[in-house]
């Protein structure tokens, strides 16, 4: 069964002294401020594109790799996934790095690396955003 999710964004004045919010419908969380200055300079309390995608990433990536190592027979106990998505004013978003730690009973530092540059490599978002370099560290905790 396909699902879709909804957000929207508000948007008044021009890119850099113009600001907006962004509402997430589906989920109903709330909302959140967004600047230029927010993305190409400090956060000061406001999120990004790139804040967006880096949860959408880290999120995605630890679901895929989760359910590959329970469906290799050692299910993880717990994951942490940090995901830090470059952006260069003028060019875009260069890059995203993901960086893992898992807590693996059973499963060896190479099992662990090699399930999770699969995950990496077949994550939905990570397909999604295949136009993009994407770079991993993972270790066992």
């Amino acid at each position: 069964m396909a699902t879709t999710r909804t957000a929207h964004t508000v948007w008044e004045g021009s890119l850099t002294e113009g600001n907006g919010v962004i509402t997430f419908d589906s989920s109903g969380i709330g909302e959140q401020p967004v600047t230029w200055a927010s993305r190409s300079q400090e956060a000061n309390g406001r999120t990004s594109p790139e804040e967006l995608i880096a949860a959408a990433h880290s999120s995605c990536f630890s679901m895929a790799l989760s359910h590959a190592l329970t469906g290799a027979g050692t299910p993880p106990t717990r994951l942490v996934t940090n995901a830090d998505v470059t952006f260069q004013p003028g060019t875009g978003i260069t890059g995203i790095h993901l960086t893992v730690e898992g807590t693996v009973p059973g499963l060896d530092a190479d099992g662990f690396v090699a399930a999770a540059e699969d995950a990496k490599k077949n994550c939905p978002v990570s397909q999604a955003l295949a136009g993009t370099t994407i770079t991993l560290d993972a270790k066992l905790a």
